[in-house]
């Protein structure tokens, strides 16, 4: 998914795809850091494709997909510290950016 065809929230936090907030990464990870996670993503994401039906691998493979998502900052803890809440996954309507979006998508 490219993020950079999706709307960003003025603060940077999410990104919104549907209607939905989806968490960007932590984007005070340097960039070294940051295409090795990114590359640890992808390659744990072509191993749960070529798992198959091999529940074990597959779970494996899901695990490390996981681990670098939370690594990127995308799932796990927020990576910001101003103690605002996490709406990751909600619909934008719902949560604090609802006239943010509305204005978005009003003609």
């Amino acid at each position: 998914m490219k993020s950079d065809i999706f709307p960003r929230t003025p603060d940077g936090r999410y990104m919104v795809v549907r209607g939905r907030l989806w968490r960007l990464g932590n984007p005070g990870l340097p960039e070294d850091a940051r295409q090795e996670l990114v590359s640890e993503f992808m390659n744990s994401r072509r191993a749960v494709r070529d798992a198959g039906e091999d529940g074990e691998a597959k779970a494996e493979a899901r695990s490390k997909v996981d681990a670098a998502k939370v690594a990127l900052g995308e799932r796990g803890p927020v990576w910001w510290e101003d103690g605002a809440p996490d709406f990751n996954r909600k619909l934008a309507k719902n949560t604090p950016y609802r006239d943010w979006f509305a204005a978005l998508t009003t003609p």
